[in-house]
Parts: C-alpha cells; structure tokens; sequence
C-alpha cells in the first residue's frame, strides 16, 4: 500500500456500520447515459447487497439538483464550469468533495478524468483513505495534452492503493496498466438482470414493425472511436436493417454519411429509454459493436447482448471486447478498421438464423457464469474490505 496515511485509516477496520464508498467520475445520469454510467451504477447495486453504502460524487450543468437520491447511490453533483477534451472541470468542486470523503471510508474513482486527480491531490482529507482507480481507457486520442498531464497522473497512480482492470486483455495489453502491474487487479465488469425492464409484448411488437424481424442494432454513445463510421461503410455491402441507437459528438457527421450514399435500410432512432433498449435487444438478430481503438476498453453493451442472449459481431482490439465475444462461441470477431470482413460477419449473422441462435445461446451461458451483477459485487465488496484491514 502507497501511504503511510492509509495504513493508520485501516488500524480499525471493525465498522460496525456498512462499508461507506465514495464513487468519483466526470458524469452520471441522469445527465448522461454511457458505459462508465452504467459501470458505476451496477457496481453499487450490486456492492449494496454486500454490505457497502454508495455515494457517487460528479459534475453536473444542471445546478438546481445538487444532490439525487437514485435507487443505486445518492449522487452528489457539483457545478461543471466547462470541459477541455472531454475532461469536465468545476471552479467549486473542492470543497463539497473533501465533505463527501470526509464521509467515507473509501474513495473509488474511475479513469480517466484529469480533474479527479487532481482534487485527489489537493484535498487533505484524502489522505487518510484508501483509494482504488477502476481503469476505463487509456488516454489515446490526446497525446499532446496527455504529455502536460502525465506528471499529475503519476502523482496520483503513486497514491492510490489499487487499479481494477475490466478484463485480463485489457490488463495484458494496457501500456498504461502495465506501468503499475504490481497493483492491478482484474474484476471483469457484471450486470444485474433485474435492473433491466423486461420488454412487453407490445414494446417488442412495435420495434418488429419498424425495422423488421432480422436487423442488426448497435446501442452506445456515438463517439470517434465507436467504429461506426466503418459500420456505415460496411452497410453498404449489406441491405439488411441496421439501427444505430444513440446520441454523441458523432451523430451529425454519420446521419450526413448515410443520407449521402443514400443508405435507407439504417436507422438513427437517438435517445433511447431503457424499455426501447431491451425491447431493441430482444428483437433484433445481432448487436454489431465495431469499436475500432484501445480507448473502448469493454463495452457494457456487449454485457447486455448477451443477456438477452443475442450473438455479437465485434473487432480484435486486444480489450475486453474480445473477452466478452469470444468468436465462434458468443459471436463473430473480425479484423479492427476493416468494412469488408465486417460486412461478411454482418451477412452471414443476418442469412443463418442457426448460426445467430447457438452463438446467442453461447452468450447468453457465457453471462451467466461470468458476468453477472452478484459476481461482480461479491469481488469489489472483497477489495473493499481488504483495503480495510489491517496491515501488519
């Protein structure tokens, strides 16, 4: 473990109260809906049924709720004054945190988000807490601004006591995971059924009649390193209906792409409740996720796919998107960057129903003996009460 000060937090580990965590990430719902949302909400449900007390502390435009009670945490959100290169910053942020991990006895935080680092390094009160990073991505895109905030990152990866990796991959592959390969540790991501709604019959019949019975879904925030501009090149090669459900900074430039090459069979339906999404994933044939860099370390889409046991068609990255679809058992894996092999996964997937149906079978088991909400849980509710004991 890093600091001497944590060590004198852990001399009394005997709460005799539940485990109070602090979540600590650049954004949560309602706000915005993506996949490091989604990680840190179904880590606390399922961490809550271990004995853990949530708390999730972000950033927020939306000054008139500065506290929410949500069914997983209460949230706490300080103003966000504006945002460099996705990195949402706050010029009152400090001292509603330092009262926030006050309260806890652990501070998890989720990276990348060079503010956290910072308020991290900033505040006192974090020294006497252990601390544990769950690694989201690399830092890929800004490698001129990643330059100016390596040092501030070093500080802080120095006094964090443990790095969750999602996924063995990623943890292999990493550069930045292997830097700090002493204090890794793997808790591959988990969803709980029962916090999905189970699509009605209607809801399902309704999708039927609008895109069909066969068409291939992508759900996700639309973002430069979804691959999505590969799928639309891809859907040229295929007249099977795709729908790609979501919003992002991509959505205007990929909506101009399909209009202009006059691609009629793919749908951009935008913003979707979490009912249209289930009622998407039952009926729908395959979910495509070409994700085509590092920074898509995981994809809880993929976990939700095979849920409902839908087969997925996804690109070797070397991240956990691998690790969830593994080809020929859960899916199709095809070659990164490339419309053509996508296009023939996309093909064969929508013409061999057989096929479609062993493989989202495949996914369906896979999820269950993997990655479900309780095993997750259980393993973050063991790293908690480990960074609690005392160390002798």
């Amino acid at each position: 473990m890093a600091a001497t000060g944590t060590q004198s937090r852990m001399s009394d580990p005997q709460l005799n109260r539940p485990i109070r965590v602090l979540h600590v990430y650049r954004t949560y719902f309602p706000d915005t809906q993506g996949g490091g949302e989604e990680l840190i909400r179904q880590i606390c449900l399922s961490t809550g049924q271990q004995g853990v007390e949530n708390r999730v502390f972000t950033l927020s435009r939306n000054s008139a709720e500065p506290r929410l009670e949500l069914p997983e945490a209460t949230v706490y959100r300080a103003p966000c004054h504006g945002e460099i290169a996705s990195c949402s910053l706050s010029l009152s942020a400090r001292s509603p945190f330092r009262e926030q991990v006050r309260w806890a006895d652990i501070i998890h935080y989720y990276f990348p988000w060079p503010f956290a680092d910072l308020l991290h390094l900033s505040c006192p009160e974090t020294r006497d807490k252990p601390a544990i990073v769950s690694h989201l991505s690399d830092v890929v895109r800004q490698k001129k601004l990643y330059f100016f905030y390596r040092p501030l990152m070093s500080r802080f990866m120095q006094r964090v006591d443990r790095i969750v990796a999602t996924s063995p991959n990623y943890a292999a592959s990493s550069p930045f995971l292997q830097q700090y390969i002493d204090k890794v540790s793997v808790i591959p991501i988990g969803i709980d059924e029962g916090g999905y709604p189970a699509a009605s019959e209607e809801d399902r019949q309704a999708m039927t009649h609008r895109y069909g019975d066969n068409f291939l879904l992508f759900v996700g925030v639309l973002r430069y390193y979804k691959g999505l501009h590969i799928l639309l090149e891809a859907a040229r090669k295929v007249d099977t209906p795709i729908v790609i459900a979501g919003t992002g900074p991509m959505e205007d430039r990929l909506q101009r792409f399909a209009k202009q090459h006059n691609l009629t069979h793919v749908h951009f339906p935008g913003q979707i409740t979490d009912r249209e999404k289930s009622a998407l994933l039952s009926t729908c044939r395959a979910l495509v996720f070409p994700s085509h860099l590092p920074s898509e370390s995981f994809g809880v889409t993929l976990l939700e796919a095979s849920l409902h046991g839908k087969p997925m068609i996804t690109c070797e990255i070397g991240t956990g998107t691998t690790y969830v679809n593994r080809h020929g058992e859960t899916g199709l894996v095809v070659a990164a960057d490339e419309p053509k092999p996508l296009a023939a996964a996309m093909q064969q997937l929508s013409t061999d129903k057989a096929l479609a149906e062993r493989l989202g079978a495949g996914a369906r088991q896979r999820y269950e003996t993997v990655f479900t909400g309780e095993r997750m849980g259980q393993q973050y509710a063991a790293l908690y009460r480990q960074l609690l004991e005392p160390q002798g």
